[in-house]
C-alpha cells in the first residue's frame, strides 16, 4: 500500500529488452530512498506499484509486463525521463495522503494549465468510464500523487497544485498533452458501485422514492 505522498523522483537510466509486452527498467533513486531496500520490495512509479528485481548501489531495476505497458504511461518514458517515485508505506506510518494501491486503472491527458500566482489549476480529460468515481472533493490518485478533485464537468476535471506539490512532483514540468496515471479511491468506487447495483436491481425502490 500506499499514501500518495511522493517521496521523491527518480530518472530512468537505462531499458532492457524493450517490447510490447515486457520491458525492464532501471531507476537511478534519489540517496534518501535507498535505505534497506530489499529485492522483491515495492515502490510506485509515477503511482503504479512495481517490484525490485535486482538493486545495484542506488540503480534498481523493475520489470514491467503486457499489462503494465498497456494501462500506464511508463511504457512511454524514454532513458533519461523522471518518474514519481514511493516506497511502500510501513505500519505506523503517518498517512498524510489518503491510502493507494498502486494498481493503475487507467490514463489520462492534461487538456490545460491554469496559473494563477504561485498556484496551478491542471484540468485532465475526464474517462467516461471514470466519470461515476471521480466527485468534486473526492480523492484521486494522479501520477501517484494523493489530490483531491477542484471542479467536475461533463467532459473535464481539475485539481488545484500548491508549490510543494510543484516542486516535489512531476507536476512542476507537466504541459498540455501529457499523460497521466489515474488511481480512483477506491472506498469511492465501493460505495458508488454498491449504490448502482442496488438502484439496478430494485429499479421499483427508487422508483417508489421518486413519487413519496
Amino acid at each position: 500500500m500506499f499514501t500518495g505522498i511522493v517521496q521523491g523522483t527518480g530518472r530512468l537510466a537505462g531499458i532492457l529488452q524493450p517490447a510490447p509486452d515486457f520491458r525492464t527498467h532501471i531507476v537511478e533513486l534519489p540517496e534518501h530512498m535507498t535505505d534497506n531496500l530489499q529485492i522483491g520490495a515495492s515502490v510506485a512509479h509515477n503511482g503504479c506499484c512495481l517490484t525490485i528485481t535486482e538493486i545495484n548501489g542506488n540503480l534498481i531495476s523493475f520489470d514491467l509486463m503486457a499489462e503494465t505497458l498497456q494501462k500506464t504511461n511508463l511504457g512511454r518514458l524514454k532513458k533519461g525521463d523522471p518518474v514519481n517515485l514511493e516506497r511502500a508505506a510501513k505500519f505506523g506510518d503517518e498517512i498524510g495522503g489518503h491510502l493507494m494501491s498502486g494498481h493503475i486503472i487507467a490514463t489520462t491527458v492534461i487538456s490545460r494549465i491554469d496559473s494563477n500566482g504561485q498556484n496551478k489549476t491542471v484540468w485532465f480529460e475526464l474517462p467516461q468510464a471514470l466519470k461515476p468515481y471521480i466527485l468534486t472533493k473526492g480523492f484521486i490518485g494522479l501520477d501517484g500523487c494523493s489530490l483531491t478533485v477542484g471542479d467536475v464537468t461533463e467532459q473535464e476535471f481539475n485539481v488545484h497544485l500548491i508549490p510543494e506539490t510543484l516542486q516535489r512532483t512531476l507536476f512542476g514540468t507537466r504541459n498540455a498533452g501529457d499523460v497521466v496515471n489515474i488511481e480512483i479511491d477506491p472506498q469511492t468506487q465501493a460505495v458508488v458501485d454498491t449504490v448502482l447495483k442496488f438502484i439496478q436491481n430494485n429499479p421499483q425502490a427508487l422508483l417508489q422514492n421518486r413519487t413519496e
